[in-house]
């Protein structure tokens, strides 16, 4: 079968590979679909914290079983979508449901090969049937659920005003439940191409671009957007140190902050402007199954249009010649796909 191989930052290549036996708990999948993300680019760059070359990458997969343990949920010849977060279901986060932080987690393309390749075998409990949703929307469900988890721990109520910082994939995710609560959402972003797709394709109430001068005018438009109060909720997706320090900025007095990027670095607030906010601070990792199926339930209702998040295609086989021009922000990449 063949195989997509992160060798070293900066570096693809495809290597011809036994197609995997199952384990007695396990499902062999044919892979179909596997979206690429945020920290595949991060992977291929060098700046992913949490990982050792060489990688095969992909966790965001969609497939057909071709083969399953008896008794399992799925039999072969079922569409699939895989949940990539390989908890242990014993440590003190998964004994309290919150196996998206499990602290033996092994996440399919980071700590452990992932789905750029032809066949996986996963274990059966992370292998879920996509009845009702195309191959296409099956492998958008990941990282839709990561954005669907960010809401669900910000608690966000109707009529509260939201602001997303950053309108990559996880961003408009953010965005898109958030909408979906009844929520007012503004986004914060230094690309117009992706705030006018936040507008347009999304819903958001409102955009504003990122102002990086000395001269802040996004912070005064995002004030004079909320009479000076700011926001009851704001979701970093950045992925950049200096806007999740910032982003507390635009914290309403009350409020709530929730980072959903993460960094390999420290990062600071001010403890004066921290404390007299009684900000609540939240870090959102991953995603639980009950996620997972908030996604399913809204794509095959209709709410998300995964037609204008799905911008790029490509196959297995160009993927090392074509990943590096999906990191150029001249293409307009929102959500790339590889078929299989």
């Amino acid at each position: 079968m063949k195989t997509v191989i992160c060798e070293e930052p900066g570096k693809l290549a495809v290597a011809d590979q036994p197609i995997p036996q199952p384990g007695p708990d396990d499902v062999l999948i044919r892979v179909k679909r596997i979206g690429v993300c945020g920290t595949d680019l991060h992977i291929f760059t060098g700046n992913q914290p949490y990982l050792a070359y060489p990688r095969v990458m992909g966790h965001e997969l969609a497939g057909i079983v071709e083969s399953a343990p008896a008794g399992a949920r799925v039999q072969a010849g079922d569409q699939v979508y895989v949940m990539p977060y390989l908890s242990c279901g014993r440590c003190v986060a998964c004994r309290a449901g919150k196996t998206n932080c499990c602290t033996n987690i092994r996440v399919l393309g980071v700590h452990t090969d992932g789905g750029m390749t032809e066949y996986l075998a996963v274990p059966q409990g992370f292998v879920f049937k996509a009845d009702g949703v195309t191959l296409d929307q099956a492998a958008m469900i990941e990282f839709l659920a990561i954005g669907a988890h960010a809401v669900a721990r910000a608690d966000v109520k109707a009529n509260e005003r939201v602001l997303v910082v950053g309108a990559g994939p996880i961003g408009m995710a953010a965005t898109i439940f958030a909408k979906l609560r009844g929520a007012r959402v503004y986004v914060l972003d230094g690309r117009a191409d992706r705030l006018a797709a936040c507008a347009t394709a999304l819903g958001a109430d409102g955009t504003v671009e990122l102002d990086t001068s000395e001269a802040g005018a996004d912070k005064a438009r995002l004030a004079e957007l909320t009479d000076g109060e700011f926001f009851e909720v704001v979701f970093d997706a950045t992925g950049n140190a200096k806007a999740m320090e910032r982003g507390l900025e635009f914290v309403a007095h009350g409020g709530r902050y929730v980072l959903i990027s993460i960094v390999n670095s420290r990062i600071s607030f001010s403890d004066p402007e921290f404390h007299k906010r009684e900000t609540t601070l939240l870090a959102s990792r991953n995603a639980t199954v009950a996620d997972f199926e908030t996604v399913l339930a809204a794509m095959r209702a209709g709410k998300i249009p995964t037609d204008a998040l799905n911008t790029h295609k490509l196959s297995l086989a160009e993927l090392p010649s074509e990943f590096p021009k999906l990191l150029d922000p001249g293409a307009g990449v929102i959500k790339a796909l590889v078929a299989c």
